[in-house]
């Protein structure tokens, strides 16, 4: 029997593709219909933006571990979390969480060195991309990676809390974040990550400047491996 995988959510189109993406993909391995067992617990992002405004990942960890012990309870041998900005708390979760997890940044960087990604654009919430978590896992890798100017990530900011986390994806913020991955493809980047779980449903892979590394399917594609271990 596949293992039984727990989603910790933040934002919900994230959790919703990650979710979805799991179901649809394990049908490869597992035949029609069929997917590993999956747990989502959401505490709403109100209770969530508090503290990582205030730069408070210690509260963020306890939130996320009052999520685990709901899909532990429920039989999750593992967990995952789709929301990037979240994974700067895991110093705080891992140590008392009782089940594993994947890491978000360790999978991105794992693809990148499949694919020979060597400098990586990183798109995101300004705390994720102004934080330690891409850049201490891929500086692990020996990747590289650049980040948007001070004004560019304000403006990513703003789209993702008042437009993607509410389904809101126009054609005007799609050409913006374009616009921002060829300034990271100027600066020597040869591929950006959708950093942030909303940003796949808004960037297309087929007319973005750079390849794409989705933050949201990749981990997805990586919680059915761990689960048909």
């Amino acid at each position: 029997m596949p293992k039984h995988i727990g989603i910790v959510a933040g934002s919900a189109e994230g959790a919703a593709l990650c979710y979805r993406t799991i179901c649809l993909e394990a049908q490869e391995f597992l035949g029609e219909h069929n997917h590993p067992e999956v747990t989502m617990n959401s505490i709403p992002m109100a209770r969530h933006m508090p503290p990582i405004i205030a730069d408070d990942w210690k509260t963020v960890a306890d939130l996320m571990l009052e999520s685990t012990e709901k899909v532990v309870r429920a039989g999750a041998e593992f967990a995952i979390c789709p929301d990037n900005t979240y994974h700067q708390a895991f110093e705080f979760l891992l140590p008392r969480s009782p089940i594993p997890w994947l890491h978000i940044a360790s999978v991105v960087g794992e693809e990148a060195q499949r694919n020979g990604y060597r400098k990586l654009g990183i798109l995101g919430t300004k705390y994720l991309i102004e934080g330690p978590v891409y850049s201490s896992r891929l500086g692990e890798l020996g990747i590289e990676r650049e980040i948007p100017d001070e004004e560019d990530r304000i403006r990513i900011n703003d789209i993702i809390f008042k437009e993607l986390v509410n389904g809101i994806f126009s054609e005007f913020s799609r050409l913006y974040f374009n616009e921002v991955t060829e300034k990271l493809k100027s600066r020597g980047c040869n591929a950006v990550v959708l950093g942030c779980t909303e940003i796949p449903l808004i960037v297309r892979p087929d007319d973005c400047p750079l390849p794409t590394l989705d933050s949201t399917r990749l981990l997805a594609r990586a919680a059915i491996k761990t689960a048909l271990e």
